[in-house]
């Protein structure tokens, strides 16, 4: 809220306005401009409308016939409102290549949220990170807002890399709190604050690594089959805490959970291939980041069909060189069932040192604790 300009030096407290942003909005980024739709934008807007691909704002017209309205008022409400506003995202000889709006605006609070909508034959560019860090800028350097709300289904792990890349802190999810055609979703809250460093959160980049003799990379959907069969093998049953009846809906549940937790800064994981065949041969996951001592926990879960061939401690020893030598970690650990000896092998082989037994950590069970630090690594 903004109060009337002074009279002689009177203000009241009770007179007030709401304040809107501004009609002639402008952001340049380094590919895109973000500007006000208007009625110049006919054509392509009544052919994104005729296409029937979605990604317009809330109130987008559903026919052609609706388009003129739309630009000349319909887009322009919100801000008139002093709620938010709406702007077309062009790119490259001015064309729209997306939207992004503001909305939910709390002058008085001095909080706003930010949406967006990028046309599916742009999507995959950057062109929505680029945007929200142009428009989250602009706010904070032009207003007063404090705060930029950004929310995401749980399940929707493009729009929940944007908002890390943009530099939100992922704050909490509300669980079943949007009703799509499908059923509920659970809904992602990540907020901007106007002191926050702006830089994306402490994450481990998806990468690749190789050993002489296996291919370490980002696990996939065509993975499904293999992760599941793995799971589901009664010796990875009996030794490890994955899902009892462990099916493909748990492997594919179990590759997003595994983004979620590498966009948190919480862990990443791997496939591990072997060269020869390319055949699936272990999941291995770092988990349990801790960013201010640079301190992980790694696991593994080796395919039936590639046991005994020390795969596992082959993985592991490249990853633990990776984190210590490219991210200065200086301590990973592992923890193997007492009852699993097999496990406890592929520790001392890769070189972990045993330090002690940690009583009824697993469903009861006792676990041996192990850690590699880099001076074992010689």
């Amino acid at each position: 809220m903004r109060p009337y300009p002074c009279f002689d030096g009177q203000t009241s407290r009770l007179c007030t306005l709401p304040r809107v942003f501004d009609a002639d909005v402008s952001i340049a980024t380094e590919r895109l401009t973000l500007r006000p739709f208007g009625l110049q934008d006919a054509a392509r807007i009544g052919s994104i409308v005729r296409s029937g691909v979605r990604f317009l704002p809330p109130g987008a017209p559903a026919k052609a016939a609706g388009v003129a309205q739309w630009l000349s008022n319909g887009v322009h409400e919100l801000r008139r409102s002093g709620q938010g506003l709406h702007l077309a995202m062009t790119g490259e000889a001015g064309l729209i290549v997306g939207a992004i709006s503001l909305f939910k605006t709390s002058w008085q609070a001095g909080t706003t949220e930010v949406g967006y909508g990028v046309h599916p034959l742009y999507r995959g560019r950057g062109f929505a990170t680029e945007a929200v860090r142009g428009l989250t800028d602009w706010v904070f350097t032009t207003t007063g807002l404090r705060r930029i709300d950004l929310t995401a289904n749980l399940d929707n792990l493009p729009s929940l890399r944007v908002a890390q890349k943009a530099g939100f802190t992922w704050e909490g999810v509300l669980r079943a709190a949007v009703l799509e055609d499908d059923g509920p979703h659970d809904l992602v809250v990540f907020g901007l604050l106007r002191d926050d460093s702006r830089f994306p959160s402490d994450t481990l980049p998806r990468t690749e690594l190789r050993t002489p003799r296996l291919l370490l990379r980002p696990p996939a959907p065509a993975d499904v089959p293999d992760l599941a069969a793995t799971g589901a093998d009664p010796l990875t049953q009996a030794r490890t805490n994955v899902p009892r009846g462990y099916s493909q809906d748990h492997a594919r549940a179990f590759i997003d959970y595994c983004e979620r937790m590498r966009l948190r800064g919480a862990g990443i994981a791997w496939t591990v291939e072997e060269l020869a065949t390319g055949r699936f041969a272990a999941s291995v996951d770092l988990r349990d980041l801790d960013w201010t001592n640079r301190t992980a926990e790694v696991g593994y879960m080796t395919a039936p069909w590639a046991r005994g061939r020390g795969f596992a401690g082959e993985a592991v020893v490249r990853i633990a060189h990776w984190l210590f030598e490219r991210h200065g970690f200086g301590r990973l650990q592992l923890r193997a069932a007492v009852s699993n000896p097999a496990s406890q092998r592929v520790a001392e082989k890769s070189g972990f040192v045993r330090e002690g037994v940690a009583r009824a950590s697993l469903g009861g069970e006792d676990l041996v604790v192990y850690s590699l630090v880099p001076a074992d690594l010689g």
